[in-house]
């Protein structure tokens, strides 16, 4: 799965997410993501934004009183815009798998849609077990497996007169590069929620909460075809603390 790690598409696409889906441009975040992330982390002084992008969570947590925010991210283009947008967070440039952060060193830590296009999920979620102090917290957003299962989607069945959302491979691990924009590729890796789940166990982590929100009315709004499906999430969100 060497594509899901590859920088060059990260540093070629960065200006579509910041136009996309930063500054108040996409409801998912604004509506659901952010409000969701705010209110798990909320209380927390340190916190770690994990593949923070051009810093959108991190400032909006610093915000709300955190008193020590560090984003972190490897793609330079990122975090360029995240230095000049400001807001209070400090940026390191890093890759998930290997945090240059000292043991025990964070009251929080969030990860948003960053798994799902790691090759192997389990260094990153041991890395940030590790940078947690005792109590601490991991707020983990995926883009949910079962709209990731290669193959699925609203199936609209002429023949038998039926409109249903068709659940691929679930049970099969799977990359694929998915064209999100004219140009845009970027890659997607599937797999079942218990890959997630028991990497969270194993690095002594416990959940406190799963969300698995419909989706918003603003996103709704802006695609209308993805109506008859709305009972169907496309956001999954985890939180785990760390045992004190």
């Amino acid at each position: 799965m060497t594509e899901a790690v590859n920088p060059d598409l990260w540093e070629a696409n960065a200006q579509w997410w910041q136009d996309g889906f930063t500054e108040g441009a996409d409801p998912e975040y604004e509506e659901q993501i952010v409000p969701l992330a705010r209110h798990w982390l909320r209380g927390r002084g340190r916190v770690l934004d994990v593949g923070c992008g051009e810093g959108q969570i991190a400032r909006r947590v610093v915000d709300d009183g955190a008193d020590f925010v560090v984003g972190l991210d490897p793609t330079i283009r990122q975090l360029d815009v995240a230095q000049e947008r400001g807001g209070g967070p400090r940026y390191v440039r890093g890759v998930a798998e290997q945090f240059p952060i000292a043991d025990a060193s964070f009251d929080a830590a969030i990860a948003c849609l960053v798994f799902e296009h790691m090759p192997d999920h389990r260094p990153a979620i041991n890395e940030a077990a590790r940078v947690l102090r005792p109590g601490g917290r991991f707020v983990f957003f995926l883009n949910h497996p079962l709209i990731q299962c290669p193959g699925s989607g609203w199936v609209v069945d002429h023949i038998l007169e039926e409109e249903y959302w068709r659940i691929g491979p679930y049970l099969v691990e799977d990359v694929a590069m998915e064209e999100l924009a004219p140009g845009v590729i970027l890659p997607f890796v599937h797999r079942p929620l218990s890959q997630y789940i028991n990497a969270l166990a194993e690095a002594g982590m416990h959940i406190v909460h799963m969300a698995e929100p419909a989706p918003p009315e603003g996103f709704i709004a802006r695609a209308a075809e993805y109506a008859d499906a709305a009972t169907i999430p496309r956001l999954l969100l985890l939180v785990a603390d760390l045992p004190i």
